[in-house]
């Protein structure tokens, strides 16, 4: 018996060493989480062979000798991977969106069209277009009002002048002018010392900045204090604002996002906490971290631009909080009784483009406005 014990000891020693530089290796190369299956398996391989040198298996019946080391293979794996699924279907922020299904001229495209034929038609050289995902279905109805028909592919900008890089690429390609004009909210502090002294920001619409939360959160309303309260950190558990006694998890994008910008100019004077963080592993082994992705634990609150978080995000099990006791809806926008609108805008940087100022002048025209109202934001002029 004493061999046998022996035995094990050394076998999970040996291949416990083995088993840790396998982890280590993948939890360098992976991305994600894949090491975690790794550890699963080598865990499991080590129960299951320790059982076989002790002699456990061979003292029970031949079904139950089968059936526990499937069982320690299985639940564990099932476990986590059930785990990861749910830990995705609640990252909000880090969902995919189908863009495609926005690009002007697919035969299904779900943007907006024109009624008429439009009274701008733009020639080559084409104004070369990136900017904010949640506004690529207005400059996507831009693209097919004015520019020849044709394939865009939003992510190739190798084959289209209309592309999207998300807010903080799209400032990087207008500061080093790979791109003609972007579509975005304001650029930050940050973005606005990249761009040159020739920075043209012309306002097209207006768009709710707005939170959300859990639907099963009994809190409905926050008014900006409140708020202002939760992202620098002095408010803490959602009794304190009308709600269970439970932590806030008070989530927050990347620096340089729309969205970002958007709480920063929320918060005005008012400084933010750090926001929550994940752990991630570099190539070289070293340990960083990484803001959260929204995930949509019942008690955790985030913020977005309202059409993306209602039109182009959706069932999610996410509702909008009021602010102020005002619902964020197109009418409280429009009216501005609602107390966080901004701006989102055209931008420009130096361009050469011979087109980009009737382009422009059109965008804000009643056609230009008629887009941007029927895609769902709020035209400029209201």
């Amino acid at each position: 018996m004493w061999l046998r014990i022996i035995g094990a000891i050394a076998f999970t020693a040996t291949f416990g060493i083995i088993g840790y530089f396998i982890v280590v290796i993948s939890l360098i190369l992976s991305s994600q989480n894949g090491y975690v299956y790794i550890g699963i398996l080598v865990g499991a391989t080590i129960i299951v062979i320790n059982l076989i040198i002790l002699g456990v298996l061979q003292r029970l019946s031949t079904k139950l000798a089968y059936f526990i080391p499937i069982l320690l293979y299985i639940i564990p794996l099932a476990g986590y991977g059930g785990y990861e699924s749910y830990m995705n279907s609640i990252e909000i922020e880090n969902a995919e969106v189908d863009l495609t299904q926005y690009e002007p001229y697919k035969s299904d495209t779900k943007i907006a069209r024109l009624e008429e034929s439009s009274n701008l038609q733009l020639e080559e050289p084409l104004p070369t277009l990136d900017g904010a995902t949640a506004l690529y279905p207005v400059y996507s109805a831009f693209t097919r009002a004015v520019y020849p028909e044709g394939a865009y592919p939003h992510d190739n900008p190798m084959e289209s002048e209309v592309i999207v890089s998300k807010t903080n690429d799209a400032y990087d390609k207008l500061a080093s002018q790979d791109v003609d004009m972007i579509f975005a909210a304001g650029p930050s502090s940050i973005q606005k010392d990249r761009l040159g002294e020739e920075k043209v920001l012309t306002p097209i619409g207006k768009e709710g900045f707005v939170f959300f939360v859990h639907t099963s959160n009994p809190v409905e309303s926050l008014t900006i204090e409140e708020l202002q309260g939760i992202y620098s950190g002095e408010i803490t558990d959602w009794k304190e604002v009308g709600g269970r006694d439970q932590e806030i998890i008070a989530f927050q994008r990347p620096e340089g996002s729309g969205s970002q910008t958007g709480l920063q100019n929320m918060m005005g004077d008012v400084p933010i906490m750090d926001p929550p963080t994940d752990q991630r592993v570099t190539g070289m082994g070293g340990v960083i971290k990484k803001a959260s992705n929204y995930r949509n634990h019942r008690n955790a609150i985030g913020f977005s631009y309202r059409y993306f978080a209602t039109q182009m995000v959706k069932k999610h099990g996410i509702k909008l909080v009021n602010v102020n006791d005002v619902a964020p809806d197109v009418e409280s926008i429009q009216s501005g009784a609602y107390p966080l609108i901004g701006e989102f805008y055209a931008i420009t940087n130096g361009t050469d483009n011979p087109q980009i100022e009737a382009f422009k002048k059109w965008i804000l025209s009643e056609q230009g406005q008629s887009l941007i109202e029927k895609t769902g934001y709020v035209p400029i002029g209201k």
